[in-house]
């Protein structure tokens, strides 16, 4: 693969990372992925250029990103126990990696994978981070390396071991669910996310933000979700709603406990605020133009092919996919 263009990946060993290197790795790229120390190499792809570091290194960082012609930035914190922790690594190290790119790899396409939960930053600090990650990057790149920034709804497909919560959920015996106006939340699958930016390390808009979901922007109900997956896991799930203070109050235990326990969680008070926002909606304006991406997988086709992969990890007792 000698003369083919090189992509620069931050998150490669992750659920989405692994779908991004493999759609890359499809279009012709050769791959230079950052990898904690800690980490294994990502395995089932050509071979990538492993540089060992993470975002707080800089060193590491400008290694990663020289010669390149694309970079794409996936990593992140997604659960922490405290809000510096959250700001730390999505802001400050997303603010370091821009600088990175700009130092020496000029020429490149910047592709900055946030997250839809930015739009709200005064939910959670997992979200302020998330947007502060976006303002610092792009206060860096701006008029200097093209870039864009994009926002995908929630995130799953196989790999994802987090969603198997879900299972969990739809399979339980009396399930909670928020009070009317149930929240209306989007979705998207890896494998749609992942050619969304290996097209934009291409070609495509540049200097502009843009939301990614399914082709039902107008979200989906918590029930109708968790009703599709016990339908693949042939359970009839059996709703509670309970009042928002009750999920916020559960929250707020997970808070305590993590920091009791030293172990961070992805659900928290700032979690439950996530999920009770009543609109995760996507205008059409905010979606990329359907000339360069549109998705392709649908919420029922997508969820049939994860359950089926989380059926490999160990179902909940007495679910069947």
């Amino acid at each position: 693969m000698k003369g083919s263009p090189l992509a620069a990946v931050t998150g490669g060993t992750g659920f989405l990372g692994r779908h991004v290197l493999a759609a890359l790795a499809r279009e012709g790229w050769r791959l230079r992925v950052l990898v904690r120390r800690d980490a294994q190499r990502p395995d089932g792809i050509a071979a990538p250029d492993i540089v060992r570091g993470d975002l707080t290194d800089a060193d590491a960082l400008h290694r990663l990103v020289q010669g390149a012609q694309a970079v794409v930035h996936l990593a992140g914190l997604t659960k922490a126990r405290r809000r510096s922790e959250f700001l730390a690594v999505n802001r400050d190290g997303s603010a370091r990696l821009a600088a990175a790119v700009v130092a020496a790899a000029p020429g490149a396409r910047c592709i900055l994978v946030s997250s839809l939960a930015a739009r709200e930053p005064r939910l959670s600090a997992y979200a302020e981070s998330k947007q502060a990650g976006e303002a610092a990057a792009i206060a860096a790149l701006e008029d200097r390396v093209p870039w864009v920034v994009l926002r995908p709804s929630v995130i799953y497909g196989p790999g994802d071991r987090e969603g198997i919560a879900l299972c969990r959920l739809a399979t339980a015996r009396i399930v909670p669910v928020p009070r009317p106006p149930e929240p209306r939340i989007t979705f998207v699958h890896a494998a749609d996310v992942a050619a969304a930016i290996a097209t934009l390390c291409h070609s495509g808009p540049a200097g502009a933000r843009f939301e990614v979901t399914d082709g039902q922007h107008a979200g989906y109900e918590w029930q109708e979700v968790l009703r599709l997956i016990g339908e693949y896991l042939q359970h009839q799930p059996r709703f509670l709603p309970v009042p928002d203070i009750a999920l916020l109050a559960a929250g707020a235990v997970a808070d305590a406990w993590a920091v009791l326990s030293g172990n961070a969680s992805l659900f928290g008070r700032g979690k439950a605020r996530e999920v009770l926002h009543r609109d995760w909606s996507s205008a059409a304006q905010r979606q990329l133009p359907s000339l360069v991406w549109t998705p392709r997988v649908t919420l029922r086709s997508g969820l049939r092919e994860t359950v089926a992969w989380w059926a490999t990890l160990g179902l909940p007792e007495g679910a069947h996919a």
